[in-house]
């Protein structure tokens, strides 16, 4: 069993991913811990425009050194629901289930965010390209040991951790309406979270502006308006819509997942 802190191996697969996390993240302790902004995602993984802000977005801000200033937190639990002795359902089927926990696992087993948000970034990029089969391919690419992940699971850990996402979720306030649902310093984006680096750059309290700051002002204006549709999966999702028939289809190709990782 490999240990925890099992460095990133850079393959051809992970370096161009990994050459983008490391060197912002390499400097994310130097700053002063009170001017850093808290961002946390409140999402599902397969919903698909919580998977697009992962893949698409939340990376930016390795790009351009924002991340030094953020303290970022994930909760991957979103629109699920708790029922009787504690059963957990999920909006996209059993296999959002499935990957919401492996997600809360890898979270819990490698806290440190050089370690958990590119395995979560691999399977939410491959639930953006509709490959998510394929979510165990990810572990071996960054040198990971996913039976670590598997051990969670299976042993009732996972569940424990998203019982407690539920909890925080849940406790959320305002309440959450849909995911993505995207918080700086504890206020909503609402479905502005596309832009959630300018509300990051408006909320840093730090003496120096970062420089990934400077345009975010025109570029926000811009993309309001440009958006045309609400980017979101409501919490009351209707039933009988094609996306949503679409989605559980595919989930349903994989539900036999859950109990292959229970058997392991």
């Amino acid at each position: 069993m490999e240990n925890r802190s099992t460095r990133l191996r850079c393959t051809t697969w992970t370096c161009s991913w990994l050459i983008l996390l490391v060197s912002p993240l390499t400097v994310a302790g130097s700053g002063r811990e009170g001017d850093k902004v808290e961002l946390a995602l409140y999402y599902e993984t397969l919903c698909p425009y919580c998977s697009n802000f992962i893949v698409n977005y939340l990376p930016k801000v390795f790009d351009n050194g924002l991340v030094s200033h953020l303290d970022l937190k994930l909760v991957p639990y979103g629109n699920a629901r708790i029922g009787v002795n504690d059963t957990i359902s999920c909006q996209h089927g059993p296999s959002e289930c499935l990957l919401n926990t492996v997600e809360a696992c890898t979270i819990d087993i490698w806290p440190d965010l050089n370690e958990h948000f590119p395995l979560i970034y691999c399977i939410e990029k491959l639930v953006f390209s509709h490959d998510y089969t394929r979510w165990e391919s990810c572990f071996e690419p960054l040198g990971l040991d996913s039976k670590l992940v598997s051990d969670c699971y299976a042993g009732g850990r996972g569940k424990e951790l998203e019982l407690g996402y539920a909890a925080e979720t849940n406790a959320l306030q305002p309440p959450h309406q849909y995911v993505p649902w995207v918080v700086v310093d504890g206020k909503p984006l609402y479905d502005d979270y596309e832009n959630f680096m300018s509300y990051i750059c408006k909320a840093y309290s730090g003496t120096a502006k970062p420089e990934a700051c400077s345009e975010l002002s025109v570029n926000r204006v811009q993309l309001r308006e440009a958006r045309k549709t609400h980017p979101v999966c409501y919490m009351k999702e209707k039933m009988s819509s094609p996306a949503f028939k679409a989605v559980r289809s595919a989930v349903e190709s994989i539900s036999g997942w859950t109990k292959m990782l229970l058997d392991v």
